[in-house]
């Protein structure tokens, strides 16, 4: 192994050789504890300590990082204080996310660490969306992702690197190939003679360097990391290496050929990089002994704080309380009656209000700019508001869904339209698993509103017609909100873009130029999660929400003779128990209706709340109206026959029977 110092002094080639060492000594620790039964579960690292720590010290202080489970070298090279390390490991309070998250799943705001969730990929459009952050602010920075070589067949891999190249965005991402993905070798993996090939395929740099020489990855990265900022441009660097230990400890490694570990024995980076600065005369036998005592009583010190920390004892209201970011803003009451609009109207004005009122609002989506979107809700955005702030973006919805994450790190608001509801499920990993959760992990917000053209109707077929909001409402750390009038549409998308959580907003397409009504001309909001009584009735509520309003509104009208009870949800979550709980005490009879299918829709939900919590006021069982059980077809007649509207007269009929 060739060491070259390049302009380096020694006194950082000795703290290089002090940061290499820490994590070396802090998993040989691990793996005792494993093995004596006090700690539960590692990941190791071990062999690959020159990368983390080469690439950490490569970026400044307050450039994010994405580090995966085996990169213990970012958390100690950027000082984490290794006793509360320790506690996280253990699942105390007193670790970084409460008990919340295990090993390295969390991140840091304080460090500038982005914590990774198991599902590897997302963690690279993060990276974009915080290094766009950088480019929108012209700031002089870069972020950087980890990978190992087993992510990079991931389809978050393909899309991140996409956009960052799309969009000349200033990101390193770092392939750590070790040669397996659990026990999957790379030639089971990709057929490219290296990784770091796969760049050419997306116009942008990409390196192989040597992973285990520590000189050589903080040069690489520190040339990176300029380029990136010259250029603003993406790179890939691969990262040459060796797992010297099971994917987890438990796994074992008897899948790897032993001549591997002899040959990569010798490619030891602290081993290697210690007979160096030995050659160099920069240590002896002294001066390792002094730097691995003081590394040996933090970790003992640590170890003692960790063990001596309390249990964790559950407290349900702080667990509930961190679902969600606090500080949503007060709702904006509006100062006139207003003028006639069409929903998609207000929607527009809603949006457009938004982005004058933020100025750090970042719009994003399919031929949302010049085109307007496929249903027009931007047009003219980008001649008011300019490109940067109004993106068109690939087709690759979860890499889109993480950079509005990144942004929101970085202090952003975003909102993502996608362009039919019905393509969301691309995006389903980063939302239920990164958009959501991360408040509670770690306490870092999404400040993201995802816009969701919805429902049937118009005859689009399976692919462009489906009700999917009950996928969200089961989703804790989610907002869901669904408007079935131009003047709560404009409101409720004004508040969802005010609020620092993660909201699905819901707009039905039928709605969009077949309603009209009176909406202030003002900035005005409505509050999330409170439903709106549409009638006050007698005999029958109906509860229920977009469609279902207009759909409950026109058959009251055909029947005067019925007292209908009409509430309007609006927000699916969190839902109006109150309104709920009153709409029920005025009839005794409650029909929920909704377009989704009925299986698992959010009328089962709501059943069994007021089962549960209104049982001695009801007169008849509870009545379900809702979608067949079927996709939805394209024929018009078939159409009509799964929407929920084509039995509500049925499902009426059959509670005024009791």
């Amino acid at each position: 192994m060739q060491f070259d110092r390049k302009n380096l002094s020694d006194a950082q080639l000795v703290d290089m050789y002090r940061e290499l060492l820490r994590p070396r000594m802090i998993e040989e620790k691990m793996l005792v504890l494993l093995r004596q039964g006090k700690i539960s579960k590692w990941f190791s690292g071990i062999g690959q300590e020159a990368i983390a720590v080469g690439a950490t010290l490569a970026l400044d202080s307050d450039e994010y990082i994405m580090p995966l489970h085996r990169n213990l070298g970012v958390f100690t090279t950027r000082k984490m204080p290794f006793d509360k390390l320790f506690m996280q490991w253990q699942g105390s309070k007193e670790g970084f996310s409460k008990g919340r998250e295990r090993s390295f799943h969390f991140g840091a705001n304080e460090y500038h660490i982005c914590g990774m969730i198991s599902h590897l990929g997302p963690q690279l459009a993060i990276a974009d969306g915080i290094a766009l952050a950088h480019k929108l602010k012209k700031e002089q920075k870069i972020s950087l992702a980890f990978s190992g070589d087993g992510g990079t067949s991931e389809g978050d891999f393909h899309e991140a690197l996409n956009v960052a190249a799309v969009w000349n965005l200033p990101v390193i991402f770092v392939i750590e190939n070790n040669g397996y993905g659990l026990s999957t070798p790379s030639n089971e993996q990709f057929v490219c003679k290296q990784l770091a090939d796969k760049a050419i395929g997306y116009g942008m740099k990409g390196i192989s360097i040597d992973g285990n020489n520590i000189l050589e990855v903080y040069k690489q990265i520190t040339e990176a990391r300029q380029y990136c900022i010259t250029e603003q441009k993406p790179i890939l660097v691969e990262c040459m290496t060796f797992r010297m230990r099971g994917h987890e400890e438990a796994s074992g490694v008897k899948y790897v050929p032993k001549e591997l570990f002899e040959e990569w024995g010798k490619k030891d980076p602290v081993q290697n990089y210690e007979n160096y600065l030995r050659e160099q005369g920069l240590l002896d036998d002294d001066k390792i002994a002094a730097i691995r005592s003081v590394i040996q009583h933090e970790i003992e010190d640590g170890i003692a704080t960790g063990f001596a920390a309390a249990e964790v004892v559950a407290n349900t209201a702080e667990e509930m309380a961190d679902v969600y970011a606090p500080g949503v803003p007060a709702a904006v009451s509006p100062q006139s009656a207003g003028t006639e609009k069409k929903f998609i109207q207000a929607i527009t004005e809603g949006l457009k209000q938004s982005m004058e009122r933020h100025p750090n609002l970042v719009l994003m989506g399919q031929d949302i700019a010049e085109y307007g979107g496929a249903f027009k809700v931007t047009e003219g955005f980008v001649a008011q508001f300019g490109k940067e702030r109004v993106r068109n973006t690939p087709l690759c919805e979860s890499a889109i869904v993480g950079a509005a994450l990144g942004l929101s790190i970085k202090g952003h608001k975003s909102m993502m339209e996608m362009q039919f509801a019905d393509f969301v499920t691309v995006g389903f990993n980063q939302i239920i698993n990164n958009l959501a959760k991360i408040h509670y992990r770690w306490g870092q917000n999404a400040d993201v509103v995802i816009r969701m053209p919805t429902g049937g109707g118009v005859g689009a077929g399976p692919f462009h017609s489906q009700s999917n909001e009950a996928w969200f409402a089961h989703t804790p750390g989610l907002k869901v909100v669904y408007p079935s009038t131009p003047e709560d549409a404009k409101g409720l998308l004004i508040a969802a873009l005010a609020d620092p959580n993660p909201v699905m907003f819901f707009e039905h397409k039928a709605l969009y130029r077949s309603i009209s009504g009176l909406v202030p001309d003002e900035y005005y909001s409505i509050e999330i999660g409170k439903a709106r009584t549409v009638r006050e009735g007698s005999d029958i509520s109906i509860i229920t929400y977009g469609m279902g309003v207009h759909w409950a509104t026109a058959y009251a009208n055909k029947h005067p003779d019925i007292s209908f009870d009409i509430l309007d949800l609006r927000s699916l979550l969190p839902l109006d128990y109150a309104a709920i709980r009153a709409s029920v005490l005025r009839t005794g009879k409650v029909l929920l209706l909704h377009e989704d299918t009925l299986t698992g829709g959010i009328g089962g939900e709501l059943a069994a709340w007021i089962s549960e919590n209104c049982f001695e006021h009801l007169d008849a069982p509870i009545v379900r109206c809702a979608g067949l059980d079927t996709p939805i077809p394209f024929a018009i007649p078939l159409e009509q026959n799964f929407m929920a509207s084509s039995r509500l007269d049925g499902c009426v009929q059959k509670l005024l029977a009791y």
